[in-house]
């Protein structure tokens, strides 16, 4: 049985500097029965610069980048205004002055998580264009989690 196919759950990965991250999120997106993909910025792809697949994005993937659907895209500003056209939610993951407990969001039928880059997260502007902005709270020494961890946590929480 298929979950998740009344929702249409995106994923939109910006500036991710690892490979292995993305094929991380790649698995994980697979797992909670996400529709599609987004890698903007100079987050690595499936498919390398000259057309082959990417081994090492294959490797932590494991077919995952084979049957969800992703693609690039030059502009998340003109991605977020076709999706809300279209009635989805965006919904940044990262932590900052306005953001909530991602325990308490609930998100709509239709929605698009963006995670953002390892070190400097999710760019400002983005942030303005979310309809909300969750976050993982911290109880320890360390302010953050490694991004695919983040994915995993945030993903299953909100979408199983």
């Amino acid at each position: 049985m298929k979950k998740n196919a009344s929702r249409d759950i995106r994923i939109l990965l910006h500036d991710l500097r690892s490979v292995h991250n993305v094929g991380a999120i790649f698995r994980t997106a697979d797992a909670i029965g996400a529709s599609r993909i987004y890698l903007s910025g100079y987050t690595p792809t499936p498919i390398d610069r000259f057309g082959r697949p990417r081994a090492d994005l294959a490797k932590a993937a494991l077919g995952a980048e084979k049957t969800l659907a992703w693609e690039h895209v030059a502009s998340p500003s003109r991605l977020f205004a076709s999706l809300k056209k279209e009635g989805f939610e965006i919904i940044a993951v990262e932590q900052s002055d306005g953001s909530i407990d991602y325990k308490k969001a609930r998100p709509a039928r239709k929605a698009l998580v963006i995670f953002g880059n390892e070190v400097s997260g999710i760019r400002q502007a983005m942030l303005r264009r979310a309809d909300a902005t969750i976050e993982i709270p911290m109880r320890g020494k360390k302010e953050s989690l490694n991004v695919s961890v983040s994915a995993g946590i945030v993903l299953f929480r909100l979408f199983d």
